[in-house]
């Protein structure tokens, strides 16, 4: 996964953690996942998958702003690109 598309990707979830209007628990998802991608000890294609389905599971929340749905479908789409 080259750094850009990680620099990309956490952009976007860094949006959706400082937007009041979507929900916490959405906001520290979006937080943990780019941590997560972040992170140079775990494998790649680990860190992925692990995201993949914390971003899947949310974008199913019934409380999210279909603003912010779309965006982590824009996500998904990135990473599952890789």
């Amino acid at each position: 996964m080259s750094n850009e598309s990680v620099d990309e990707v956490c952009e976007i979830l860094k949006y959706i953690a400082g937007n009041n209007t979507v929900p916490r628990n959405i906001r520290e998802a979006a937080n943990q996942s780019c941590d997560l991608l972040n992170d140079k000890k775990q494998d790649q294609s680990v860190k992925i998958s692990t995201v993949l389905g914390k971003l899947d599971e949310i974008s199913n929340d019934p409380n999210i702003p279909v603003h912010a749905r779309t965006l982590i479908w824009e996500v998904l789409s990135k990473l599952e690109a890789i």
